[in-house]
């Protein structure tokens, strides 16, 4: 049988591993919390791409503030249309419902949705930039037999994926069929993405509807 003294040495032995180890343990978590609140978001594009259209992923440090939008569709501003119809949603840029040459409505619709992105961002003190995530929704065009997936890229570069990230230089972006153009919005965030054609959309003469997720970036807080 042990001695009292044995028991005793071996008990303080014991609580002078478990407070090392709690010491251990509470370095390791401050030096974790400091790793992870230095990290905000941070995009993994493929390997030898200067100017990627997405992310394959977007990582998110812990305890970010992450901004979701809802669905945002287009606004009704061209009168020249009839109510409800996909052209009464052509952008306000396109003066009085006049598309430049091989813009198709799902383009000018795409634009539109992007700028009330914008705005509602800006509402809450981001920007575009901040995008990490995005989800579209395509309806066909009327007489179309599927989505009008090539118009909406070329509205998507208007304001996103326009720089070149060898280099930092703005790139040019096509519209329509015109020769390509300084983009509406220079920014060179690459977020997650995915883009599907579905049956409909809530609001009669939708093309486009989108959503997102931004990141507040460092030294930025919900309001």
């Amino acid at each position: 049988m042990k001695s009292r003294t044995t028991k005793v040495v071996a008990a303080a032995f014991a609580a002078t591993v478990l407070l090392g180890t709690a010491t251990a343990c509470t370095t390791d978590t401050a030096e974790a919390d400091t790793a992870k609140s230095s990290f905000i978001s941070k995009s993994v594009l493929e390997a030898g791409q200067a100017n990627p259209m997405i992310a394959q992923g977007v990582a998110i440090g812990a305890d970010t503030a992450v901004y979701k939008t809802s669905g945002i569709g287009p606004s009704a501003g061209n009168k020249t249309a009839p109510e409800g119809s996909p052209e009464s949603y052509i952008d306000s840029q396109f003066s009085g419902g006049v598309l430049p040459a091989g813009v198709s409505v799902t383009e000018a619709q795409g634009i539109n949705v992007l700028k009330k992105i914008r705005d509602n961002l800006e509402a809450q003190g981001l920007s575009l930039e901040d995008v990490v995530t995005m989800r579209v929704f395509l309806d066909n065009a009327p007489g179309a037999d599927k989505a009008d997936y090539t118009g909406w890229n070329r509205a998507y570069r208007q304001f996103f994926a326009n720089t070149n990230l060898d280099t930092g230089d703005t790139e040019l972006v096509p519209m329509g069929t015109a020769a390509p153009i300084a983009p509406i919005e220079r920014n060179s965030a690459r977020p997650t993405r995915f883009a599907l054609e579905v049956a409909g959309l809530p609001i009669a003469g939708w093309l486009v509807e989108v959503e997102v997720d931004a990141v507040y970036p460092e030294g930025k807080e919900p309001a």
